[in-house]
């Protein structure tokens, strides 16, 4: 299975619910070694920012065997909203 970048977003739209999801692949020459996401779900609300960590590991467990490096944020909608009006 070749991780991507549109894999990871589809997996984490349609099974955390995320209503924003930015992937970015960090990895040298692109290789999908190495990845950065920003992901907005209302499934966070009330969660800690560990449990959040711990449902997107858990959605893209299989992915994560195959990448190197995982940089993740994790926000509420209420608080997307806010980062972007700064």
């Amino acid at each position: 299975m070749s991780v991507t970048p549109d894999l990871l977003r589809e997996k984490l739209i349609a099974e955390i619910g995320a209503i924003h999801v930015d992937v970015e692949d960090t990895s040298p020459n692109r290789c999908a070694a190495s990845f950065k996401v920003l992901v907005v779900s209302p499934q966070f609300e009330g969660k800690p920012l560990l449990q959040r960590h711990r449902m997107v590991n858990n959605c893209l467990a299989e992915e994560l065997k195959e990448i190197h490096a995982f940089e993740q944020k994790t926000l509420t909608p209420e608080q997307w909203e806010k980062q972007k009006a700064q």
